[in-house]
């Protein structure tokens, strides 16, 4: 039934999670090195050429791809100064809305990043200074965000069954 289905989700929604924070942990890793080597360079007075695009690309691949996990873990910040004075189930109701709402908009920015992407890879635009393709560091966000849509459907639905067992 509904709970097995969500049983599934969930697990799929963990190892996509999981995935994509080794894979931006290998990034920060890589932009850390970047950045440190570029310093390093400059002070000799050869600096790595394009170190800021790079830097850049990855940087907005850190920064999607931990998305999801920062959601399923509820890390953001939240100003609860309204809402702690509403009972729980209006609090629900809210959280459900809040949650579809969201849903629906990051689900639209992944498919219209993914549409830019497709522009990019079509025209065959390179990279300004090391010109280099960089629609899949361009893929990379939109499945960031995708997986934060998951990640607030799964929410959203856990908000639901909440407010059906009431």
């Amino acid at each position: 039934g509904v709970e097995e289905r969500m049983k599934y989700l969930e697990a799929l929604n963990n190892f996509l999670n999981k995935a994509l924070m080794v894979i931006g942990g290998i990034a920060v890793l890589a932009l850390m090195s970047l950045a440190t080597g570029n310093v390093v360079l400059r002070i000799f007075h050869i600096p790595f050429r394009g170190a800021y695009e790079i830097v850049s690309f990855l940087g907005a691949v850190v920064i999607a791809f931990a998305l999801g996990y920062t959601q399923k873990r509820k890390d953001h910040i939240v100003v609860d100064i309204l809402t702690d004075k509403f009972s729980p189930k209006t609090n629900r109701v809210l959280d459900g809305i809040n949650y579809f709402v969201t849903m629906i908009f990051f689900a639209i920015i992944s498919w219209q990043i993914y549409v830019w992407g497709i522009k990019i890879w079509e025209s065959g635009e390179l990279s300004e200074t090391l010109k280099v393709i960089y629609h899949p560091f361009i893929f990379c966000v939109s499945l960031g965000f995708a997986v934060l849509s998951l990640t607030i459907l799964i929410d959203f639905v856990k908000t639901l069954f909440k407010q059906e067992e009431r």
